[in-house]
């Protein structure tokens, strides 16, 4: 009862009583920017994270030995390992893709489209055109950004140059060719829509010289006037591929999964690398950058613990006499240091819960306030081409909330136990001394 008679506002002591409010505006600002700026993060992380394996896999696998032409038959082999969720297979290539005037350096990966079913975020991610038929269009697919850079769309014509063309008596020529955009995509991260560009499986292996034409099995020496019918009758073609990628059901769970990958039997030798692996630095730096925002924006709810102290010291110098009358009525130093530390606790309180809930609230529409304070004021808040993402992600985790406001509680307790000691030491003689 006293300490909340000493939370309301007096007019003679109105400045103390302003001192505790800024004090709990203080704290809910440090709790509520806390959990925004952790929601964020948290949300890049897992944005990034689902991005990059939606597309690539938890294991990349790259032939050893002999060229990768038994591909299918390994793929079969790898899916039927407890936790693989399922495999595909691709060609893959750098070359220089040019449209409407412009150039751009760009990755060409061929795959067919029961792989490209396999990649849901990819498959589903068509902004123009669609991968039905994919296999017998001939065309390819690239994101919108990389659109945008060459300035073609849908039914235009990308001519791609690889460097590794044919040898002539003159040396290597580069390798040109046409083909015409199908698919303009989206997955909404500026890496692969800016970099990436998809064609079908055998186009790809064609064109990046992945197709051996042996003899067929039992097929004798032909004779030299055979005719083009009979000489590719006599032939057939074998595909290679460039490498695999492997997704499994747990992405954490990277080691026991490279066990038992490579203790499949009869499996082709292969060089497995995971994608903690590919992107160590990447999210070793994401990691360090959580911690370190963490014990920064800590520091608010520490600044405010202090202003909790400096509040309750004013409190106790100004409530002298009543601590005096207090303690000559029979109250002892246990009741002066509760009175206090309920006080101070009270505001370190009410303004914690006051942050959590407004940063549950901020959190949970950060996107949405992206976007009005972007058309309100005509700024780019976190532009694509430096985060990555095209949009503002952010996931709550309520254990991370739980331990923000449990530090926040306790600073505010601590905050209270010297400026309540120093109550709870008033002399009552010298405290009325000159009233």
């Amino acid at each position: 009862m006293i300490a909340g008679r000493y939370l309301r506002a007096r007019r003679k002591e109105a400045f103390i009583s302003v001192i505790a409010s800024l004090t709990m505006v203080g704290v809910a600002i440090g709790v509520a920017t806390l959990i925004v700026v952790m929601s964020v993060m948290n949300g890049f992380r897992g944005e990034l994270l689902d991005k990059i394996l939606g597309l690539n896999g938890h294991f990349t696998a790259h032939p050893i030995e002999s060229q990768f032409t038994d591909y299918q038959e390994t793929v079969s082999k790898i899916e039927a390992v407890d936790g693989v969720s399922y495999a595909v297979t691709f060609v893959e290539g750098q070359v220089l893709a040019s449209g409407r005037g412009a150039s751009s350096g760009v990755v060409v990966r061929g795959m067919d489209e029961d792989n490209l079913k396999k990649l849901n975020l990819l498959y589903n991610s068509a902004e123009q055109g669609g991968f039905d038929q994919w296999d017998d269009s001939r065309g390819v697919a690239i994101g919108y950004r990389l659109a945008q850079q060459l300035g073609v769309g849908l039914g235009d014509e990308v001519q791609i140059i690889n460097p590794d063309g044919s040898m002539t008596p003159f040396g290597s020529t580069p390798q040109i060719r046409s083909y015409t955009v199908n698919v303009v995509y989206n997955v909404g991260m500026v890496e692969f829509d800016s970099l990436y560009m998809y064609m079908p499986l055998e186009p790809a292996q064609d064109y990046f010289k992945m197709v051996d034409e042996v003899l067929k099995p039992g097929q004798g020496p032909l004779d030299p006037l055979a005719s083009d019918e009979e000489i590719d009758a006599a032939y057939e073609r074998i595909g290679r591929v460039s490498a695999m990628e492997i997704f499994i059901d747990d992405p954490d769970n990277i080691a026991v999964m490279r066990d038992r990958i490579a203790a499949v039997d009869g499996l082709r030798p292969l060089i497995l690398t995971d994608w903690r692996q590919r992107n160590e630095t990447f999210f070793s730096a994401l990691q360090v950058e959580r911690v370190v925002m963490f014990t920064i924006l800590s520091m608010i709810i520490l600044v405010a613990a202090f202003n909790i102290i400096s509040s309750l010291i004013m409190l106790v110098k100004d409530k002298g006499a009543d601590i005096a009358v207090l303690r000559t009525m029979g109250a002892t130093r246990g009741s002066i240091m509760r009175i206090f530390c309920i006080t101070g606790t009270a505001i370190g309180f009410i303004g914690t819960i006051t942050g959590f809930l407004l940063g549950l609230v901020i959190a949970s529409n950060a996107e949405n306030i992206r976007l009005f304070i972007s058309n309100t004021f005509g700024v780019t808040l976190f532009p694509p081409d430096v985060f990555f993402l095209s949009s503002l992600p952010s996931r709550v985790d309520y254990t991370e909330v739980t331990v923000i406001v449990v530090m926040a509680l306790s600073l505010s307790f601590l905050a209270t136990l010297y400026p309540a000691w120093r109550a709870a030491q008033y002399d009552p003689v010298e405290a009325l001394r000159y009233e």
